[in-house]
């Protein structure tokens, strides 16, 4: 006769319906990363800045994989961070610009 193993798993608390940040952490996956030389679009930026956020890989890492400069990504993410990933365009960059300007 054969016995079965009981596994515990952690119960989601009720609310949002999110699970807890901190418990996703343990199994997120990577993000997938452009390769070295492909033409930069906002998505790839973005998947390099969330890679570097999550510490998937340190920002020095994807600057030099990258042949990006520091002040370069840390621009990236002021971008992203005021206007979400279409401020990551650089061909529509003077509506963005002109918005900051209003601001300040």
């Amino acid at each position: 006769m054969s016995t079965a193993t009981v596994f515990e798993f952690p119960v989601q608390p009720a609310g949002n319906g999110a699970p807890d940040r901190d418990s996703l952490d343990a199994f997120a996956s990577v993000p997938e990363l452009p390769r070295p030389h492909q033409r930069w679009t906002v998505r790839r930026k973005a998947a390099v800045i969330e890679a570097v956020r999550g510490g998937w890989i340190p920002i020095e890492e994807a600057c030099r994989l990258y042949n990006i400069s520091v002040d370069e990504f840390l621009n990236w993410e002021r971008d992203i961070d005021r206007n979400g990933v279409p401020g990551l365009r650089s061909t529509r960059y003077q509506i963005y610009r002109d918005t900051d300007v209003r601001r300040g």
